[in-house]
């Protein structure tokens, strides 16, 4: 976290968790798997991954009450439209499949990427991906990627 005290370390990890894979992993060429074998292996050096140019932003849709005591089978409408969006990948979390509809089944429901040509550009889109999707109780942080546009606005 950047504090007025400058970075502090809250929870450092060795591992990629649901947001954090669900932004990077779509911005790689390259076979992953095959990177991760060539880690176990000790021959990274002979495998050639790369970041695709652009940025990716994602915001994570969570069921009303979390982290605490949340519902569950909540019908999660809007998925449809949004699967069929360009650059855009929905990643299920806290769902399941019930009379054949998508529900609600944990805190963190949703996992909505999007990838565009620049953050500003990536975050609107994922943005307008969220806004097509509804469930009772829905929350999500509005603020994602904020951060990066308010640095980027004190450098010009």
């Amino acid at each position: 976290m950047i504090t007025p005290e400058g970075p502090r370390v809250v929870e450092y990890n060795c591992r990629l968790g649901d947001p954090e894979a669900q932004v990077v992993l779509p911005l790689l060429e390259g076979d992953f798997a095959e990177a991760c074998l060539a880690c176990c292996s000790g021959e990274l050096s002979k495998v050639s991954i790369k970041m695709k140019s652009g940025a990716g932003v994602c915001v994570v849709l969570t069921a009303g009450g979390y982290p605490e005591s949340f519902e569950k089978g909540n019908e999660i409408q809007g998925l449809e439209g949004v699967t069929r969006l360009k650059d855009v990948m929905v990643f299920h979390a806290g769902t399941a499949s019930q009379n054949g509809k998508v529900v609600t089944n944990g805190g963190r429901v949703l996992g909505v990427t999007a990838l565009a040509e620049d953050v500003p550009q990536a975050i609107k889109k994922a943005y307008q991906a969220v806004s097509q999707i509804q469930f009772k109780g829905m929350h999500y942080r509005k603020d994602i990627g904020a951060q990066v546009l308010n640095q980027s606005r004190t450098k010009i």
